[in-house]
């Protein structure tokens, strides 16, 4: 972005961490793999300090505030202890059966993470949802590794200048050397020597932090990366390319959603990185009141990005939608001290997350757009780094997949029209991402299908010689004898001789026939029998294929 394109005051200006002068940032660009946002505006930075004394003397919240634009009024919420039990003891059934929960019933998932997760599960929850305790089970020791060693001195200098910004009026972290800021310089310090190629970045700090309000430095740390490196890949990153290109994806879409706002935004020449450049490397952490920040965590682990987008649409249609608040913002500097200036008093939890899932957005259009920008990119400004253009998982069901432990969402049924050269090829074919386990177990459902199939076969055998034997009883009972009855089968119009006064009629019978005639006489029962036994089969067999197709 070029120096006519930063406002001086714009919260997309960049720069390194350690050239700060003001609480602004200078229009200069990025140097090397620091990237920084303006964090010391909304409450949360140097400028929003304040008295130590009137932050002590103020309640602790529920969420752990002494004060701050984030702090959260006793009286905002009434609590449901009922409600709440009921959705702790649902999410322990699941959280303790999640290798069964996740194959089937992602939507179910899905839908409660819209309601939003227990606090005193929410821990848990998002390492799972995020695949951050499928990571540490699979790296273990790997983090005491990485905290162990001494780091880069010129990522440690960055770092420990950035902790006392990290919200200074939360409990955990306002004091200075606390255990907070202690864990959070661990797990900054860690993700350096884990991706040294990407280093530190000024707008992960909130991000870290809010992970260490729920959970230890360990889990913290390898939720904290697989944000990092699936969520939102590339975005902390050198020249933030990655970060350009979802705001002119979020452009696209906010145009099709909320055609004025578009409109107002380009005759004022508001670039997106503008305005959205710390909504979405912050993830809202530092926006959003307490109780939408997590509400609004919850379903971004869930499904990903596609949420960060939905609320910033959210946000831009509430500060904007209207004729007279576009009137208030007649330039570029209002509109962008509008944007910068949402009050975070008159958004309520319930009204954003409804107004969340009614904003159509889906992956598919956000992946489609971003593709078409890498390559307008491409064509523009050459080649991109290789972070930025990193395959983006969106959520829950696209992050186990990767991993390669997710088994189809619906388990495929074992078909009995499968011939053995079908089943070994299919057995054969190359798995992509799938593990030994999952070979195994579907090799059991199909030897499991084949004694099924075989078991089903001698039963249908056995029926048939008992369904034989029991007619060749009723026919020498009546005085008929079976090559008798086999030549009536050969030739039906013989066999009906007999009976030429009468017609057949609905039910199988014929004119002028009672139930009792049917019994008695032969002829008749050497038309109808046939018919019984064929339609008997014919039941039988569809009984068998919607059993096991």
């Amino acid at each position: 972005m070029s120096k006519d394109e930063a406002a001086p005051d714009s919260p997309g200006g960049t720069m390194e961490s350690g050239d700060r002068t003001s609480d602004k940032f200078p229009a200069d660009s990025l140097s090397g793999t620091v990237c920084s946002v303006d964090l010391s505006e909304g409450g949360d930075g140097i400028s929003s300090q304040g008295s130590d004394s009137e932050a002590a003397a103020s309640r602790v919240d529920r969420f752990g505030f002494l004060g701050g634009n984030q702090y959260t009024e006793p009286t905002e919420e009434a609590w449901n202890i009922g409600v709440m039990r009921q959705r702790e003891l649902k999410w322990l059934d699941m959280l303790q059966n999640w290798d069964k929960w996740m194959p089937k019933r992602y939507q179910k998932i899905k839908l409660r993470c819209h309601k939003g997760i227990p606090p005193s599960l929410r821990s848990r929850a998002w390492q799972f949802l995020s695949g951050g305790a499928l990571l540490l089970a699979q790296n273990s020791g790997k983090f005491q590794e990485l905290d162990a060693r001494p780091g880069d001195p010129k990522w440690i200098e960055i770092i420990e200048r950035d902790l006392h910004r990290q919200f200074p009026f939360h409990e955990m972290f306002k004091a200075r050397g606390g255990h907070g800021q202690q864990d959070l310089f661990r797990v900054l310090k860690a993700y350096t020597e884990y991706r040294p190629d990407e280093g530190y970045c000024q707008a992960q700090a909130p991000v870290a932090a809010v992970l260490l309000m729920h959970m230890p430095a360990e889990q913290a740390f390898w939720t904290f990366v697989q944000i990092c490196d699936k969520y939102l890949p590339g975005y902390y990153s050198g020249n933030l390319e990655a970060v350009q290109l979802d705001g002119e994806t979020l452009a696209v879409l906010l145009q099709k959603v909320s055609p004025p706002v578009a409109r107002h935004l380009r005759k004022q020449k508001v670039d997106p990185v503008l305005y959205m450049t710390e909504w979405f490397m912050c993830v809202f952490s530092r926006t959003l009141p307490w109780a939408c920040v997590l509400r609004m965590w919850d379903m971004f682990l869930c499904e990903g990005v596609k949420v960060v987008f939905r609320v910033a649409l959210v946000l831009l249609r509430l500060m904007l939608g209207t004729s007279e608040a576009r009137k208030r913002a007649p330039g570029f500097y209002e509109t962008i001290e509008l944007l910068r200036s949402i009050s975070s008093r008159s958004i309520q939890e319930a009204w954003l997350m409804d107004q969340v899932l009614e904003v159509e957005v889906t992956e598919g259009q956000i992946e489609s757009d971003r593709q078409r920008q890498i390559r307008r990119w491409r064509e523009t400004k050459g080649e991109m780094h290789p972070t930025s253009t990193r395959r983006r998982l969106y959520g829950l069901r696209n992050i186990y997949e990767d991993a390669g432990c997710q088994v189809p969402l619906m388990p495929a049924r074992p078909s009995i029209i499968q011939t053995d050269k079908e089943i070994k090829d299919s057995l054969a074919s190359p798995m992509i991402n799938r593990s030994r386990r999952e070979a195994k177990e579907e090799e059991k459902r199909r030897k499991k299908a084949e004694k099924e199939l075989e078991k089903h076969q001698k039963h249908e055998e056995q029926a048939e010689k008992k369904q034989q034997r029991r007619l060749s009883s009723r026919l020498s009972k009546g005085g008929s004898k079976p090559d008798e009855f086999k030549n009536g089968l050969r030739n039906p119009q013989e066999n009906g001789k007999n009976f030429e006064g009468n017609s057949p009629v609905a039910g199988g019978g014929m004119a002028g026939e009672t139930d009792d005639d049917l019994d008695t006489s032969h002829g008749a029962l050497d038309k109808i029998s046939p018919l019984k036994f064929s339609t008997s089969s014919l039941l039988s067999e569809l009984s068998f294929q919607e059993t096991y197709l």
